[in-house]
């Protein structure tokens, strides 16, 4: 049984510019929906996620680093899926339905060199049915958390996995966490985020995280990704009902969240293969939002002066 739902997920890195992009493919039939609740995205091909949008199947979703400019990473999905003629069917030939959604990540390599379609191609290449790798890679390459106090106190974000199954039913969420707030444990207390010069968390002193005047926290430069697979039987509208459900777990994981200077974007894939109760599946999947989130910075290690937790 293939442990991510039927889907595959793929990374392409840059070390050197540290920025990467991650996909994940879709079998036949997957239907898709999206949910953004953060008022500064970057998204490309989201729209026609909507319910109210007659075509119901999605070939594929790319998270990606380099901002705005990343989005054309995109562009080697779609020319990766056309060259196996998989897409929505038109009188001339197949378009692959690919939606994309970006993090700003061009602090640690400067934007000097963004993902691209080369980049996104590769990924598509790399994509496996198996775990795939998680912290400092694909789209969570030069992700960073805890930037609410400014970029001196930041630490270390990436990308990060989690799964349950029961019986028959696998949901499985995965995350790049490059946002503006903390990221907290089940417990509530602090995982990774701002801290002071000892080491100690900024939100033991300030409990509100309130925000400083303070030029280096640039607006739009904060966003978590999410993705939600499974492959439980939904159609558009629970599938979107899905992807709301997903920020309960971003909520729960992320402190602050969907704040002014984030891009928050939850997608839920489902590849239609058993019958379940939805709020089974969204109840898992909130759970396993919040502990990707989580995983995500458990496996990101340092760069430069940005501390990482799997550096210890």
């Amino acid at each position: 049984m293939n442990n991510l739902a039927g889907l595959s997920i793929g990374h392409a890195t840059d070390e050197e510019t540290r920025t990467g992009c991650s996909v994940f493919l879709c079998p036949p039939g997957t239907i898709g929906g999206i949910d953004v609740r953060g008022p500064a995205p970057g998204s490309r091909e989201t729209e026609i996620l909507s319910p109210y949008k007659p075509v119901t199947t999605i070939n594929a979703v790319l998270l990606t680093g380099g901002a705005a400019f990343g989005l054309a990473a995109a562009d080697g999905v779609v020319n990766f899926l056309a060259e196996r003629k998989i897409g929505h069917p038109t009188l001339v030939r197949p378009v692959p339905i690919v939606a994309a959604s970006v993090v700003n990540d061009m602090m640690l390599g400067a934007g000097k060199k963004p993902p691209g379609a080369t980049l996104g191609y590769s990924a598509c290449v790399a994509a496996t049915e198996a775990d795939p790798a998680q912290g400092n890679v694909g789209a969570g390459t030069g992700a960073t958390v805890g930037k609410w106090s400014g970029f001196t106190c930041i630490m270390k974000g990436g990308f990060g996995l989690a799964k349950a199954t029961m019986d028959d039913l696998i949901v499985f969420a995965a995350a790049v966490t490059n946002c503006i707030g903390d990221i907290i444990n089940n417990d509530g207390t602090v995982l990774a985020g701002a801290r002071s010069e000892d080491g100690q968390w900024l939100a033991s002193q300030d409990p509100f995280r309130r925000f400083p005047i303070d030029p280096t926290i640039n607006r739009g430069e904060n966003t978590t990704l999410v993705v939600v697979g499974t492959n439980a039987r939904l159609n558009k509208v629970e599938a979107n009902r899905l992807a709301q459900r997903a920020h309960d777990g971003m909520a729960i994981a992320v402190r602050p969240t969907h704040t002014s200077l984030d891009g928050d974007t939850a997608y839920a894939l489902a590849t239609c293969s058993i019958d379940v109760h939805f709020d089974l599946v969204a109840n898992i999947a909130t759970e396993m939002v919040a502990e990707a989130i989580r995983n995500s910075v458990r496996h990101a290690r340092s760069v430069d002066n940005i501390p990482g937790l799997f550096d210890g």
